[in-house]
């Protein structure tokens, strides 16, 4: 059983896509109509950056779903669609809109509105640098909910990603941030530390975001998925437009629940595991939480080949 997976923020670098569209027509178009659709040049920014505008959110978002487009247009054009090449889908947070495009849910063009807006939404919810996330490292799931509650910190202090055992990601103003690293280290942590990122995205206090979202997406047109998308939220796949929209809804303010995702692969008998887009930080997650996964990571022109090889045999 095949499983790809879509990245989520994190994996973007100046650079990725450039040389898939000098090689591949198909991908090329791709980032034209993002492009065209979004009325900017996005692709100038992921090809040669400035890095601080590629970072932004509602860059981010859009261009790392137009990378993992890109490579599933690619198999497309050769006779590889994805009902026929994959079993199972998820994404990481934004991973989840590339998922639902790769499955013919969403279309490419309102995938990249979307993502603009969730952007934009996520960035405007907490006023510049009040927010912050951290990730906790050498703890688990269960480890870091008991510091956050024999601490008293479950007001201020949200759990935003349980992506493996010993690592997860924490969201919350940035002075509640700051203050709590130092309990996660004196409670076990290897390692306890501020990421680079101006919002904190997966916790309440997205909720205006999430109202937003709910709006914008209520006009959407989703379509029944040609493969079942794991959801960030439930843990479960839908078919229903209602309930896919409610999950991306949920998904704004809730907990993205990686570490369970690919438990879920494991009891449905996923063999092989397909990173498709920017970065190899989901390879590496499952490197960890489950090894006995055949891995690939498909970010490049020398991936994409290598697992054209790969299918055609």
């Amino acid at each position: 059983m095949k499983a790809f997976v879509f990245p989520g923020q994190g994996s973007q670098y100046v650079g990725m896509g450039l040389d898939l569209s000098e090689s591949f027509p198909e991908a090329k178009q791709v980032f034209e109509e993002i492009d065209d659709t979004l009325e900017q040049n996005l692709s100038k920014i992921m090809f040669e950056g400035p890095e601080e505008t590629l970072v932004l959110t509602e860059n981010t978002q859009p261009a790392l779903m137009a990378v993992s487009i890109a490579i599933i247009s690619i198999l497309k054009k050769r006779g590889f669609i994805i009902d026929k090449i994959s079993d199972i889908l998820a994404g990481h947070s934004l991973g989840e809109y590339s998922a639902l495009t790769a499955s013919e849910s969403l279309s490419l063009k309102d995938a990249a509105l979307i993502l603009k807006v969730r952007g934009l939404a996520m960035q405007g919810a907490v006023p510049k640098n009040k927010g912050s996330m951290a990730a906790i490292l050498g703890l688990n799931f269960i480890q870091v909910s008991e510091i956050i509650h024999n601490y008293k910190l479950q007001k201020n202090i949200f759990i935003a990603n349980d992506n493996a055992d010993g690592q997860i990601v924490l969201s919350g103003l940035k002075k509640d941030i700051e203050n709590s690293l130092d309990i996660f280290k004196e409670n076990g942590a290897r390692k306890a530390m501020k990421l680079s990122v101006s919002a904190p995205f997966h916790c309440p206090l997205m909720e205006p975001a999430q109202k937003i979202m709910k709006k914008s997406l209520t006009s959407l047109p989703i379509l029944k998925p040609k493969v079942p998308v794991i959801s960030n939220v439930t843990v479960d796949n839908s078919n229903l437009e209602e309930e896919i929209k409610n999950n991306l809804v949920n998904q704004v303010t809730e907990m993205v629940r990686w570490r369970e995702t690919m438990i879920k692969f494991v009891n449905v008998g996923v063999e092989e595991f397909y990173e498709i887009g920017s970065g190899a930080v989901l390879s590496n997650l499952a490197k960890r939480s489950c090894p006995s996964f055949k891995r690939m990571s498909i970010g490049n022109k020398e991936n994409v080949e290598d697992l054209l090889f790969k299918l055609e045999q």
